[in-house]
């Protein structure tokens, strides 16, 4: 039966008004703004410091060290040149500005591309409620997280019901796609549709920092051995080397991170759910996650379908970011719930037999029993 609004004639449920279809009820979707990014600029220093830790690194290792393989200008002797001094200068360099130049464009595309957000006005996300119901009947087919009461989830603030995997980030302002986290540093969540582009970042700024730290120690033990080095020069030398190596442990360090969150087919936010205790009594589940498609399968999901395009950042991953579910994620799903299943039971028998055995050795033990 329609519901009806205060004139006493079938009206809207919430923002938009329903239509009968088949005798269900479907809301129609309200304008809903289009939210803009970029809008505080603020935000920007994170970003414009990687930059400027970039192009420091990359004067310091070109000038003060590849220009001195390479015998270029003042680093030019009086002598003839060494040619395996020069062999080593053009490889390393070369190596070193191919991994700097996708360092860069997965910085940028990590900052410009939406990690994706809920479709707007369409009636099928729109969470419209009224004494706490929804206007929308449609659920979508193989979803697999909902709350506990066995509703929907939906944000408050999107005003929209939440696909698997997503969350509202209340830096952006909005919900994101399989969200992973918020990254101050490219001023942007990492979501669906950039996490490959974060973790190419994350691949090559590690690479970047150990090629620095491996080959420049050349340069560094020349400045030592050679008394008559500038201060300035044997400042610079030593200053991007030790930078070098700390970036190089702090990223390899999360660039692992990723890489086992990847293998185990998790978000950085479902990690950090998953290592809260269980209210049931069922311990911490990192061992298996319900989207798990096997190690190549998990690969795939963010590198892409193409192996040939894994390690360039040209490619998208497969699918919208709404559904994740496919036959595998189906199997998987079901055989967890089977043996969360089997375990309470058990864990209730045992519980039973207990409360079982404890009443006869009560009873045994009471005067004027038999």
């Amino acid at each position: 039966m329609a519901e009806k609004n205060d004139k006493g004639q079938p009206g809207s449920r919430g923002h938009g008004s329903p239509t009968g279809t088949g005798g269900l009820l479907t809301p129609t979707c309200h304008e809903t703004p289009k939210r803009r990014r970029f809008v505080e600029p603020q935000k920007f220093l994170p970003v414009v410091f990687v930059i400027v830790t970039i192009a420091g690194l990359w004067a310091i290792y070109a000038v003060l060290h590849c220009a001195r393989l390479l015998q270029l200008g003042g680093w030019r002797g009086s002598g003839p040149i060494d040619e395996a001094m020069q062999s080593r200068g053009i490889w390393q360099t070369i190596v070193f500005h191919y991994c700097t130049a996708l360092l860069l464009v997965c910085h940028v595309r990590s900052i410009l591309v939406h990690p994706g957000e809920i479709p707007e006005n369409d009636p099928q996300w729109e969470y419209l409620p009224q004494d706490g119901r929804s206007g929308s009947n449609w659920v979508p087919m193989g979803l697999q997280e909902m709350k506990r009461t066995g509703m929907r989830r939906h944000c408050k603030w999107c005003g929209k019901y939440k696909p698997d995997r997503c969350h509202h980030c209340r830096v952006c302002k909005t919900c994101i796609l399989k969200m992973d986290h918020h990254c101050p540093w490219i001023y942007n969540c990492v979501g669906f549709h950039n996490y490959k582009f974060f973790f190419l970042l994350l691949l090559y700024s590690a690479l970047d920092c150990h090629f620095i730290v491996w080959t420049m120690a050349e340069s560094v033990k020349q400045c030592y051995d050679d008394p008559s080095t500038p201060f300035s020069i044997m400042f610079f030398t030593l200053f991007g080397e030790t930078l070098a190596f700390f970036l190089a442990v702090l990223v390899t360090l999360f660039f692992g991170f990723h890489n086992w969150l990847m293998f185990k087919a998790m978000t950085t936010i479902e990690f950090c759910e998953k290592s809260l205790p269980k209210k049931d009594g069922e311990g911490r589940g990192h061992e298996s996650s319900m989207y798990d498609l096997g190690c190549m399968g998990n690969i795939r999901v963010i590198l892409g379908e193409n192996i040939f395009l894994w390690f360039f950042p040209c490619s998208r991953p497969k699918g919208d970011g709404l559904n994740f579910v496919s036959e595998e994620t189906r199997l998987t799903k079901d055989m967890e719930s089977g043996k969360g299943i089997r375990r309470r039971t058990h864990q209730k028998t045992q519980r039973a037999n207990h409360r079982r055995n404890a009443g006869e050795l009560s009873g045994a033990f009471t005067p004027g029993s038999r």
